[in-house]
C-alpha cells in the first residue's frame, strides 16, 4: 500500500473539523497551557511558504502539551482592520468588508491544508461589530480613567471628581498633561460644564490633543512612526510630513517605569526587551528653564548633564517647537520658515537616524543663562524632536558631540569646562573622575557632586529640579481611514461624550468613497447617516443635527494596534456578549504560556499590548500585568530569487557564466519558471510577461542558467513559493517536517524546494516500517534490547528538543530512528505505537492514519507521551577486546554483572581461547572488569 498523503491528509482534517478534536474546555481539571500566534493579516496574496514557519511551531508544542496532558487552548483569528484593504477599496470600488471576508477565506482554506490544531470556535476578527464592541469598551474605560502616580496605578475618573470637589487638584499626584493649573474646590465647583471637561481631558487615560503626527497626504491618514520607511509610507510609497491634528492619544508614558520593570518578569527574547528599553529611554537627570530674553516666555529643558549648565553655548528648539513663530525676529523669519517647511518634510524615524548631516537656522532670539545671566543664542535644528523631551535642548559642545558639531559648523563659541578633556573628543568617556572648571560654585567638583550641587542650585532659583524623563510618548490613537474600529463618541459643544456601553457596538457606516473628503476630514465625513441621537440611543441620519438631542460622531477610527491589543484575552471566553470575558475565563487562562511571533513587533503591539494588560489589570479585570509569560521570536525563510541578465539597453538577455562578457542589468523572474540545476524555461518566460515574448537568449551550452540571490520571500522578487502548491505535492506533513528542518526556529534561513524530496523520502519509509509490502503489519512481539534502545534515546532526544524548542534537530532524530529500526526488522507494536505518538505534534495526519490502522477509534492526540526509562540506554553487557600477550585477537560480549572470576571463566571456556593457547596453561590472566581481559601465555 502506497503512501497516498493528499487522500490521507484530506480525511483527516475533515475529521478534526466535524469532532471538533482540538477545542479547548474553560475550567476543566486538567493544567491548562496556552499557546498563541500573533494572528496574521489577510491580504488578498494569501501565505506564502514564510509565513507559517511560527504557525508549525506553536502547533508542534501545542499537540505536545495535550500528549503531555494539558488542557491546551491554541486559537487562531485575523487582524483585519487596516490600511490595505482600504487602499485596495479606494483602488477596485470594493467594500473592505468584502476583501476582508474573502481573504479570510482564502487563508483558512490554506491554514486547514496544514493541518494546524487550532480551536476554531474561538475564531476572532477585529473588523466583526461583535469584536470591535469589546475595544470601543475598553477606549470608554480608558476614558474614564486616570493615573494615580501615589498608588501607581490607573483609577477611575469619578475618583479624581470627588477629589477636585472636595479639595480642588493641589493635592493630587498625576500623570497629567503639562499646561494644568493648580485650582481650589470652590474654583473647581464654580467651573461651567465644559470647563470642568476641559480640565478632565487634561487627566484621562485617552485624551484629545494637538499633537506632531506622520501625516501621509497621498494616503489621507496618519501614520505610526513603525509605518514609515526611509522618510516615506511603507505602503505604497509615499512621502510623508509633519502636521498638527487635533488626534485622540493614549497616555501610555503613565505605564513606563511599569513596562521597564514588567520586563524582568517574563520569558521574552533579550534583544526584543533591549528594543523596548531603548523606546521607552529612562534618564535621569534635571529639568531646567531658561528665560527667553526681550519675551515673556521660558524655554524648558530636560539634561542628564546638569553640572554641564555652565558650559552652555546656544539652545536649540524642534522646528515645530510652540515658540519658534513667537521668538523668531523679523530678520530671521524668512529663513526659519522655510527651514520649518523643509523639515516637515522628513520624519522622525529619518531625523533621528541621521547623525551626519549637520543643519539648523538662528530664529535671532536670546535665552538668559539661569546663573550667569549672559545670553544664549537660540537656534533651530532638525536633530531636536518636538516629541521628545520638551522639544528643546540646551547644547553644550564640550560635552556632547552633536552639539560640538553644530557649534563648529555654525561658528559658535566654545567654552571648555573639564580640566584635561580635549573639547572636540566625542562626549567625556570618563565622566565619574571629571573635574569640572570654568564653572563658578561648581569649580573643583567631580560628576556626581557637581550633579547634585547644579540640581540644588537650579532649584534655589526656581529655574530647575531633578527630573527622570522618559522618551516614550504618548500614542496617536487617531487614523483618518475608513477601515478600522469606529470611536464610541459623539461630540457636545466641542467636548467628547462617551456612548453608553450598553449600546455598543457603533458600527462602521456605509459610504460610497473611502478616500478622505475635499475638505480634508476622514472617510467617515462622506458618510449621511453618521451622528448619535441621544434620545434613541441609535445612530441617525446627518440631517437630524440639532445640537439639543442629535449630536456629530466622531469622523476618525482606531489604529491598527487597537484589537491586537488585548485580543489574547478575549480568546479565553470570545463567544460572551455581555462582557469582555467573564471572570471565571480569565482567571483559568490567566496568560499566554507560549507567544511565538516577530521581533519587528517590538516597538509597537507587543509595546501597547503590555500597557493595556497593565490597564485591565489596574481596573481588576485580568488578574496579572503581562499578558505573555515567554515570547519565542520566529526567524523568516527567506527566498532564493532567479535572476536574468540584460544587456544594456536591448531586449537581449545573457547567462550567468556569459554576463561577464557584456554590460549587464539585473531582472528577477519567477522562480516557478527555474528547475533544480538553475535552468530558465524560456518558452515559460515569454508567456510569463510580454516583454519577453521577442526577446533573444545568450545562451551557454544551449541553456539558460540563471543567478540566485536570497533575500525577503517577496512578491516584488518573484521568489514566492506557494505552499498549497508544496502540500498537493508533498503533502502537509512533508511542509511541516521541512520547515523545521531547515534549522533553528529563531534564525533566518533561505528556503530550497530541492531539498524537500529527503523529507519526503522519510515519510515514506516511515510509512513501510508499519507495512509488509501492501499488508499493515505490527505484531504483539516482544521487542529486542536494540528496539527498546531506539525508542527511548528517540524519547528523550524529541522531549528535550521540544522543551527547548529545538525542533530542527527532533526531525533528523526521527529520521535516525526510523533507520534503525529498519535495520532492526522492527515490527513489535510496544516500539512502533509510541514511536508514532513522538511524532505526531511533527507530521500529525500519517501518524492519526497508522494511528488508526492500530485499531484505536480515538485521535492520536488524546494518546499520552511516551515515558522515558534510562534503563533502556544503560548497557548490560560489554564487548570486551580479548588479548593475548597484549595482542588483541578476537572480541567477546560478557555481561557488565560477571565479577572478576567468572569473567575469566567465560574467557577460558571460549574456543578461540582454545585456539590460541594450542593446550598451553596461561602463565596468568590479567582482567579489568568493563575494561580489558589480557592472557599472558
Amino acid at each position: 500500500m502506497s503512501y497516498d498523503f493528499n487522500t490521507i491528509e484530506a480525511r483527516w482534517q475533515k475529521y478534526w473539523a466535524e469532532n471538533e478534536t482540538f477545542k479547548a474546555e474553560n475550567n476543566s481539571a486538567k493544567p491548562k497551557y496556552y499557546v498563541l500566534d500573533m494572528f496574521p493579516y489577510p491580504s488578498g496574496a494569501g501565505l506564502h511558504v514564510g509565513h507559517p514557519l511560527g504557525y508549525i511551531a506553536s502547533d508542534i508544542y501545542a499537540r505536545y502539551k495535550r500528549h503531555k496532558g494539558f488542557n491546551v487552548l491554541h486559537p487562531q483569528g485575523y487582524d483585519s482592520f487596516g490600511l490595505p484593504a482600504e487602499q485596495y477599496a479606494i483602488q477596485t470600488g470594493q467594500h473592505p468588508a468584502l476583501t476582508t471576508k474573502e481573504n479570510i477565506a482564502r487563508y483558512r482554506e490554506q491554514l486547514d491544508k496544514i493541518g494546524f490544531s487550532f480551536d476554531w470556535s474561538r475564531e476572532v476578527r477585529t473588523s466583526d461589530p461583535t469584536f470591535y464592541k469589546w475595544t470601543q469598551w475598553i477606549f470608554i474605560e480608558l476614558f474614564n480613567s486616570w493615573y494615580d502616580d501615589n498608588t501607581n496605578k490607573a483609577r477611575k475618573i469619578e475618583d479624581l471628581e470627588a477629589v477636585f470637589e472636595a479639595e480642588g487638584n493641589t493635592t493630587v499626584d498625576a500623570v497629567c498633561d503639562e499646561d494644568v493649573y493648580e485650582f481650589t474646590a470652590e474654583q473647581w465647583n464654580g467651573f461651567s460644564s465644559k470647563e470642568k471637561q476641559e480640565i478632565l481631558l487634561k487627566y484621562r487615560l485617552t485624551y484629545l490633543a494637538e499633537t506632531e503626527v506622520n501625516w501621509c497626504p497621498q494616503l489621507g491618514t496618519v501614520l505610526a512612526n513603525d509605518e514609515i520607511v526611509n522618510g516615506v509610507s511603507e505602503r505604497g510609497g509615499y512621502p510623508v510630513i509633519r502636521k498638527k491634528m487635533t488626534q485622540w492619544s493614549m497616555r501610555i508614558s503613565a505605564y513606563a517605569q511599569r513596562l521597564l520593570d514588567g520586563l524582568n518578569t517574563i520569558d521574552w527574547p533579550q534583544p526584543l526587551k533591549d528594543s523596548q528599553i531603548n523606546w521607552i529611554g529612562k534618564s535621569v537627570g534635571a529639568s531646567v528653564t531658561f528665560n527667553v530674553k526681550d519675551h515673556d516666555e521660558i524655554i524648558e529643558v530636560f539634561t542628564t548633564r546638569p553640572d554641564t549648565i555652565f558650559g552652555v553655548s546656544f539652545m536649540t528648539l524642534a522646528p515645530e517647537h510652540d515658540l519658534v513663530q513667537k521668538i523668531t525676529t523679523a530678520a530671521q523669519k524668512e529663513e526659519v520658515e522655510a527651514y520649518v517647511e523643509a523639515t516637515a518634510k522628513r520624519s522622525e524615524r529619518e531625523r533621528m537616524a541621521d547623525v551626519k548631516t549637520i543643519s539648523g537656522v538662528f530664529t535671532g532670539a536670546y535665552a538668559e543663562h539661569p546663573f550667569t545671566k549672559t545670553p544664549v543664542p537660540i537656534w533651530i535644528g532638525d536633530y531636536v524632536l518636538a516629541g521628545y523631551g520638551t522639544g528643546a535642548v540646551m547644547a553644550v559642545p564640550c560635552g556632547d558631540q552633536r552639539d560640538y558639531d553644530f557649534a563648529k559648523h555654525f561658528e559658535i563659541e566654545i567654552p571648555n569646562i573639564f580640566e584635561g578633556v580635549d573639547i572636540s573628543e566625542e562626549a567625556f568617556s570618563d565622566k565619574e573622575n571629571t573635574i569640572i572648571t570654568n564653572s563658578d560654585f561648581l569649580d573643583g567638583l567631580k560628576y556626581k557632586k557637581a550633579v547634585k550641587t547644579a540640581i540644588y542650585e537650579l532649584e534655589k532659583l526656581g529655574q530647575g529640579e531633578g527630573k527622570t524623563n522618559y522618551r516614550l510618548r504618548d500614542a496617536v490613537f487617531s487614523r483618518q481611514r475608513y477601515w478600522g474600529e469606529p470611536f464610541p463618541v459623539y461630540y457636545i459643544d466641542g467636548m467628547p461624550q462617551m456612548i453608553d456601553a450598553k449600546y455598543l457596538p457603533v458600527e462602521l457606516p456605509e459610504i460610497e468613497k473611502y478616500l478622505p473628503t475635499e475638505t480634508g476630514e476622514s472617510p467617515l465625513g462622506r458618510a449621511d447617516v453618521w451622528a448619535w441621537d441621544t434620545v434613541s440611543n441609535k445612530v441617525v441620519s446627518n440631517a437630524l443635527i440639532d445640537d439639543i438631542n442629535v449630536f456629530p460622531l466622531e469622523l476618525n477610527t482606531m489604529p491598527g494596534w487597537a484589537g491586537s491589543s488585548y485580543y489574547f484575552n478575549r480568546y479565553m471566553d470570545p463567544n460572551n456578549n455581555n462582557e469582555v470575558f467573564s471572570k471565571d475565563a480569565i482567571d483559568y487562562w490567566k496568560e499566554v504560556d507560549l507567544y511565538i511571533g516577530g521581533s519587528e513587533h517590538a516597538t509597537g503591539h507587543l509595546l501597547y499590548a503590555r500597557f493595556w494588560q497593565k490597564f485591565l489589570f489596574d481596573q481588576g479585570y485580568v488578574p496579572v500585568d503581562e499578558f505573555a509569560k515567554k515570547l519565542i521570536n520566529q526567524g523568516m525563510i527567506l527566498g532564493t530569487s532567479a535572476i536574468i541578465y540584460r544587456v544594456s539597453g536591448t531586449n537581449a538577455y545573457v547567462t550567468k557564466d556569459l554576463k561577464d562578457q557584456y554590460e549587464t542589468e539585473e531582472l528577477r523572474v519567477d522562480v516557478g519558471l527555474i528547475n533544480s540545476s538553475d535552468e530558465l524555461n524560456l518558452e515559460g518566460l515569454k508567456q510569463w510577461q510580454p516583454q519577453f515574448s521577442d526577446a533573444e537568449f545568450i545562451l551557454d551550452s544551449g541553456k539558460y542558467i540563471v543567478g540566485r540571490e536570497v533575500e525577503k520571500m517577496s512578491k516584488r522578487w518573484f521568489n514566492v513559493v506557494n505552499p498549497d502548491d508544496i502540500c498537493n505535492n508533498y503533502g502537509a506533513d512533508t511542509l511541516r517536517l521541512y520547515e523545521m528542518f531547515l534549522g533553528p526556529l529563531e534564525q533566518s534561513k533561505p528556503w530550497n524546494t530541492a531539498g524537500i524530496t529527503g523529507v519526503h523520502s522519510f515519510l515514506k519509509k516511515l510509512w513501510k516500517l508499519y507495512h509488509n509490502g501492501d499488508v499493515f503489519e505490527i505484531t504483539d512481539v516482544e521487542p529486542t534490547k536494540d528496539n527498546l534502545k531506539t525508542l527511548h534515546k528517540t524519547i528523550k532526544k524529541v522531549e528535550d528538543d521540544i522543551e527547548n524548542f529545538s525542533f530542527n534537530t527532533s526531525v533528523s532524530t526521527f529520521m535516525i530512528a526510523v533507520n534503525e529500526l529498519i535495520a532492526q526488522k522492527c515490527n513489535s507494536k510496544a516500539i512502533l505505537e509510541p514511536l508514532l505518538v513522538l511524532i505526531s505534534p511533527y507530521a500529525p495526519h500519517i501518524a492519526e492514519e497508522l494511528w488508526q490502522k492500530m485499531g484505536y477509534d480515538m485521535s492520536i492526540s488524546t494518546a499520552s507521551f511516551p515515558l522515558f526509562n534510562e534503563k533502556h540506554l544503560v548497557e548490560s553487557t560489554k564487548q570486551y577486546p580479548i588479548s593475548f600477550n597484549g595482542k588483541m585477537r578476537f572480541t567477546l560480549e560478557l555481561s557488565l554483572d560477571l565479577n572478576k572470576d567468572e569473567i575469566e571463566a567465560a574467557v577460558m571456556a571460549h574456543e578461540k581461547t582454545q585456539q590460541q593457547l594450542a593446550g598451553r596453561e596461561p602463565k596468568k590472566v590479567i582482567v579489568v572488569p568493563g575494561k580489558i581481559v589480557n592472557v599472558v601465555g
